[in-house]
């Protein structure tokens, strides 16, 4: 580490709602302030609302990219000025971000939603993480890769999510070709920030393996991409085709838009971006092999290093150097954690609960979690599956839904709760396995996100999986990551492991697994898996009734 005045670094945590901004001390990874601010259109789900107000589609999720930089403008300064040191002080910038969040612009890095002609148009706006509209072009690329045995595939599990970018910009290409060929720049969000505060346009590694399909130095070959559509052929070359800067990379320093954008002087670096759940390893000291980073919010990412690549199917990707330089990046996930527990509250729960929490002082959340936590394992008599949003790993399938097994005219609220509480750690094991079965170890669960919160869920992440639960000190851990690598962008530290052992944070293990509930716990997961391998592997019904859903919302449109 360079020493002498005090140096500053601030982490940009650019999620799925909200953006926040912390202040860090890049010489122990203190902080001394942080400020957040939501997306003033939040996610559009539903209609288009930044345009004509039009209803969407099925499976969309689009957001505003002017609502980033209106955050941005905000809380950076309000972070600074908390924090109450000098501006001159500050010698980075490490930027994090929903990671396949695709943005189409202009050769001057407008988006092309903001121009006139396609303000109307949703394909022009930003396709969030969690966009699945792309299904149908996501089965023909795996189809294709297959027929032709790509090498690729394999580093993706042998399919592909339709949460990727590739499928999403063939997506745009086939249902707003408009939109595709207008557009000279499809980037990831992330890659979009940093063009915008340095002028140059640069790609994250991480980003570009995980979600781009630059495996080994190159993407997928024109004559694939032509078999997909004749005009998808160029889509690297002609749209795609800026510099890969490795992790802690430096794009540049702040341009004049950027210093006004931020209020930060000219001298400041500004670092590659990099994957919101990966950068949170180095903020937890998970940098080395066999240590998972459980990243647990509305959605969860786990990425796990490893020395060795082992192919592992069902996985969102596995990239060389894609957390931990020197280490391979093994990447899982679930589409949604907490937002099935939100979309249960705020669909499920009678009013008298409501009434009970207001008179107690409890969140919604909290009340039932302690109602929950007051039953014996198994006493509600009930097994869920987690796809409410479909399913990410291991089976890779969007169009899966969730479902209850075991109701009856005694289920309470608090039962159902638990349950699908106890679906999303079940749905974590069925990864955890699949990554140790395929020959990647897992001896440590670091947890990071909202819901390390709840010490309830994190035990039965300790019970279910039987590994020791460490948990994130900061509550800010992605932005942490993000000033981390901001501090090896600025020249303050030589490598992400050398930031990571000074800045990062973690209480080992908080949680240890307990035996006897381990064992209760297994006599569930055995029907829990049971529903996964019918549902997810053996049986149409789900897809039939997403498909019936479909075409009735279509029928009901016109």
């Amino acid at each position: 580490m360079t020493t002498g005045s005090p140096k500053y670094v601030i982490g940009l945590d650019m999620g799925t709602l909200s953006g926040r901004a912390v202040v860090i001390d890049a010489s122990d990874g203190a902080e001394l302030s942080s400020a957040v601010m939501d997306y003033p259109h939040g996610v559009m789900d539903h209609t288009l609302t930044a345009g004509d107000g039009q209803q969407l589609p099925p499976d969309f999720a689009l957001q505003v990219p002017a609502d980033y930089i209106e955050v941005l403008t905000t809380i950076i300064p309000e972070a600074i000025e908390k924090a109450q040191i000098a501006r001159e002080d500050v010698v980075g910038l490490g930027i994090d971000f929903t990671s396949a969040t695709v943005i189409v612009t202009d050769g001057e890095a407008t988006p092309l939603c903001e121009k006139e002609e396609f303000k109307n148009n949703p394909h022009a706006y930003v396709k969030l993480w969690k966009h699945h509209g792309a299904q149908e072009q996501s089965e023909r690329i795996v189809a294709l890769a297959r027929e032709r045995d790509v090498d690729w595939l394999e580093r993706y599990g042998g399919t592909l999510s339709s949460e990727m970018l590739m499928p999403k910009a063939l997506e745009t290409l086939e249902k707003a070709p408009e939109v595709y060929h207008a557009a000279e720049h499809i980037v990831e969000a992330m890659d979009w920030l940093t063009w915008i505060l340095t002028g140059n346009l640069t790609y994250a590694a991480g980003s570009s393996g995980y979600k781009r399909m630059y495996q080994d130095g190159k993407y997928p070959d024109e004559g694939f991409l032509s078999e997909l559509n004749p005009d998808f052929g160029g889509v690297f070359k002609e749209k795609m085709a800026a510099q890969v800067l490795p992790l802690g990379g430096l794009v540049g320093t702040l341009n004049e838009r950027g210093q006004q954008l931020t209020g930060l002087p000219a001298h400041v670096t500004v670092a590659s971006g990099n994957i919101d759940a990966h950068v949170t390893a180095p903020a937890v000291q998970a940098t080395e092999a066999g240590q998972m980073t459980a990243i647990l919010g509305t959605s969860a990412v786990y990425a796990v290093s490893g020395s060795e690549f082992h192919p592992v199917p069902g996985v969102f990707g596995i990239v060389d150097g894609g957390l931990i330089d020197g280490l391979w990046g093994f990447e899982a996930g679930q589409t949604a954690i907490g937002d099935i527990y939100a979309w249960f509250v705020n669909n499920c729960v009678p009013g008298e609960y409501y009434e009970e929490a207001k008179e107690r002082g409890l969140s919604i959340h909290d009340l039932l979690t302690e109602k929950a936590a007051k039953q014996e394992v198994g006493e509600h008599g009930l097994v869920a599956l987690d796809w409410h949003n479909g399913n990410r790993s291991i089976l890779v399938d969007a169009n899966l839904s969730g479902m209850m097994v075991g109701q009856s005219l005694a289920t309470k609220p608090e039962d159902q709760y638990r349950a699908l509480m106890e679906a999303t750690v079940f749905g974590a094991r069925v990864i955890i396995e699949n990554f140790t079965q395929h020959g990647i170890e897992i001896n440590e669960f670091v947890a990071a996100g909202g819901l390390i919160k709840n010490p309830f869920l994190m035990q039965m992440f300790a019970d279910i999986t039987r590994l020791p639960v460490s948990i994130a000190m900061s509550s800010q851990a992605p932005a942490l990551g993000a000033a981390i690598f901001g501090a090896v962008a600025a020249g303050i530290y030589d490598s992400v492991t050398e930031a990571a052992a000074a800045m990062g944070k973690r209480k080992k293990n908080a949680y240890l697994p307990n035996e006897e509930r381990a064992k209760q716990y297994d006599e569930l997961y055995k029907h829990y898996k049971y529903l996964h391998d019918l549902f997810g592997r053996e049986n149409e019904m789900l897809h039939d009734l997403k498909r019936i859903r479909r075409e009735a919302r279509e029928r009901g449109a016109k």
